[in-house]
């Protein structure tokens, strides 16, 4: 009697979660980590405050059924003097998979959340490769993702309203 009523109260649970959304992180990896020091020794005598140009994109692909491959891509260039003194280049990447995702939410995730869950990672690449240059370890500071996917939006918008 007791099989029975297991069965039972099992079989609902599991029909359930199969049409649940579902969210896996399959990997995360160094693709590209390219780091030049081109003015060294030089560079280290300058007691000038650097100018930073830092830019952030992100990109997706589909590399098989429910499975996406999110790309975070930062470049990072510090110049003394109109010299460089480091140019970092990391493409920083996460496969994920996802089951049940409605279609409306899917460019929201692969372009907000899981750049959101990769930057930590890729933030300290960065620190750790210019400290390992002999510099400071240039620490990003945290990107609002959402703000960049919704201006985006807002600009993707208005070129159709203005093509139309």
């Amino acid at each position: 009697m007791s099989d029975e009523q297991g069965t039972a109260a099992e079989a609902p649970a599991v029909e359930g979660a199969e049409d649940q959304p579902q969210l896996a992180i399959l990997a995360q990896y160094v693709k590209d980590l390219s780091f030049e020091n081109p003015n060294a020794p030089q560079v280290f005598q300058s007691t000038a405050q650097p100018q930073l140009d830092v830019n952030v994109n992100v990109g997706v692909s589909q590399p098989g059924d429910d499975v996406y491959e999110v790309s975070l891509k930062i470049n990072a260039t510090a110049k003394v003097d109109g010299a460089t003194s480091f140019a970092v280049e990391v493409l920083y990447n996460g496969l994920f998979g996802l089951r049940n995702v409605p279609e409306e939410a899917l460019q929201p995730f692969l372009l907000v959340e899981a750049p959101r869950i990769l930057f930590p990672f890729v933030r300290r690449v960065v620190a750790d490769v210019t400290r390992d240059g002999g510099f400071p370890p240039l620490l990003l500071e945290p990107i609002d993702f959402a703000s960049l996917y919704m201006a985006q939006v807002n600009a993707d918008q208005n070129q159709v309203v203005g093509n139309a």
